[in-house]
């Protein structure tokens, strides 16, 4: 058998690779402590779940419009509007199954052989692999440590050519947890003007930032929001991970007829059910719960980063948002799939190697379960520094 190109272009996800080890040396009967998923460890507010089991009970079960109901777009266009001060109307929103998808759809509908996406890095696994399968370059650009791993006006500049059709942002970021502050916006958006590039802004972990404040790429200036994609869902910041939904909002109108078009032909809309759920995660009535999950997370970050920090040879990046530590062990070991592993085959800890997020040198360890499993697993990862070291 012969397979497309296209799929050979593309690389299996190391986060969801790791996360599989750790399932068949669990049935095997090996104890594991899991701190490679990006999936909170909480329970959907019940509100939400209560908003689900009426649309159930009241046979809301049919197909809906493609690019998802009326209500839900309008909920959508309240939240961005009531949030980040951004005015869409719902012709200009697409709701999808989840972000992830959301982001497939636009590389498919945008990236075209020889467009070129810059995507600074260190960077989410998905981002350069999207663009690949589409046949587009990824130009990673690497950013530095002591700027907080962001991409610096300077940096853009360099990367930008007259093929670039795409800049992706992650704000706050996976895997660093960084965050762009209003005037780092604005100065990269000064960079783009005058140029054909679209920005893609990935706003998943919003609601997730810890002494910081979050801004919207689009709200920043005018030039931005007009070359801005917004794209958001409800699997971080309300827990609902396996429900499946995410949306984007573009001030272009024709960028949502085409995703809405290509949606048309592979999975129509999204569960019914869940856009009748995910309005109450939306309009304000689950805004409590998702500020206790904050302050939990927030917590979780200051216990996880003061262990980290004590562990000689390991060395964190302090986040200002989402839910995980990138973490230096280049003083120990520079492959970072050959330390994770060993962590994993010795230690029973799973984590993420950081050359999955074209970060080589690091690992990317979660802090969305319970305190307990994050200070079982650390103890457990400075015995094996401590092996390393010697």
């Amino acid at each position: 058998m012969t397979l497309s190109a296209r799929i050979g272009r593309m690389e299996e996800s190391l986060t969801l690779a790791m996360a599989q080890k750790a399932r068949e040396l669990k049935a095997a009967g090996r104890e594991t402590l899991n701190l490679s998923a990006g999936e909170p460890n909480f329970d959907v507010p019940q509100v939400v779940k209560e908003e689900a089991i009426a649309a159930i009970n009241s046979a809301f079960n049919k197909y809906t419009a493609v690019s998802g109901t009326d209500e839900l777009k309008a909920a959508i266009a309240g939240k961005l509007k009531r949030d980040n001060n951004l005015d869409y109307s719902p012709k200009n929103i697409v709701v999808s199954n989840g972000a992830k998808h959301s982001l497939f759809q636009l590389f498919a509908v945008l990236a075209d052989f020889g467009d070129e996406v810059i995507i600074p890095a260190p960077a989410w696994v998905s981002y350069p692999e999207m663009a690949r399968y589409h046949g587009a370059k990824a130009v990673l650009t690497q950013t530095k440590s002591e700027n907080g791993f962001k991409i610096t006006p300077k940096e853009l500049e360099a990367a930008l050519s007259d093929k670039t059709k795409i800049v992706v942002i992650g704000s706050p970021s996976n895997p660093t947890g960084s965050v762009y502050s209003r005037d780092e916006l604005a100065a990269l958006g000064e960079v783009l003007k005058g140029t054909k590039a679209l920005v893609i802004s990935d706003e998943i972990y919003e609601k997730l930032v810890y002494g910081v404040k979050f801004s919207a790429c689009a709200s920043i200036s005018r030039d931005l929001y007009e070359r801005t994609i917004t794209v958001n869902g409800l699997s971080k910041s309300v827990a609902m991970t396996g429900w499946r939904l995410g949306y984007f909002a573009a001030a272009d109108e024709q960028i949502a007829k085409a995703v809405t078009k290509l949606q048309s032909q592979s999975t129509t809309n999204p569960c019914s059910i869940v856009q009748k759920a995910a309005i109450a995660a939306l309009d304000g009535r689950a805004d409590k719960d998702i500020e206790t999950m904050r302050r939990r997370f927030e917590k979780r970050r200051d216990l996880a980063l003061g262990l980290i920090s004590k562990i000689d040879g390991l060395k964190p990046i302090a986040p200002d948002g989402a839910f995980y530590l990138f973490v230096s062990h280049e003083a120990l070991e520079k492959d970072s799939t050959a330390f994770c592993l060993k962590l994993l085959d010795e230690y029973g800890v799973v984590c993420t190697p950081g050359i999955g997020f074209s970060q080589e040198g690091y690992f990317r360890m979660s802090f969305a379960a319970n305190e307990e499993v994050i200070e079982k697993a650390i103890a457990q990862i400075a015995k094996f520094a401590d092996g390393y070291r010697r």
